[in-house]
């Protein structure tokens, strides 16, 4: 005669999907220096011709205090996500003048009115 044992209740663990405990410790946040999502933002070292970026979101590590910005954009027809460090991102420059030297905005950041 074969006894079937009870099974014992399942406990959900912390720890049970790696994924989400891999990402806990970043903060994502939707505005900063002043953007919002869809700001206009200009990428420094990206060496693409006639790319136009926006701004995501700005993400920061809290376990090493690393942060970056996320972008989207690139080449008219190929959007793609980007992630750079902050001090690559820079205001766009005004229509109809040349690039002069800009202050990125995380020392600079775009207040608001």
């Amino acid at each position: 005669m074969i006894v079937a044992m009870p099974r014992r209740p399942v406990r959900a663990r912390d720890d049970a999907d790696p994924a989400v405990r891999a990402v806990s410790h970043l903060v994502r946040t939707t505005r900063w220096a002043g953007l919002r999502p869809g700001d206009a933002v200009d990428v420094a070292g990206m060496r693409l011709r006639s790319a136009t970026w926006a701004f995501v979101a700005h993400v920061r590590n809290a376990r090493t205090g690393e942060e970056w910005v996320e972008v989207v954009g690139g080449r008219p027809g190929c959007r793609s996500l980007r992630s750079v460090r902050p001090e690559q991102v820079l205001p766009p420059p005004a229509r109809g003048t040349r690039a002069a030297a800009r202050a990125p905005l995380a020392a600079a950041p775009r207040l608001p009115l």
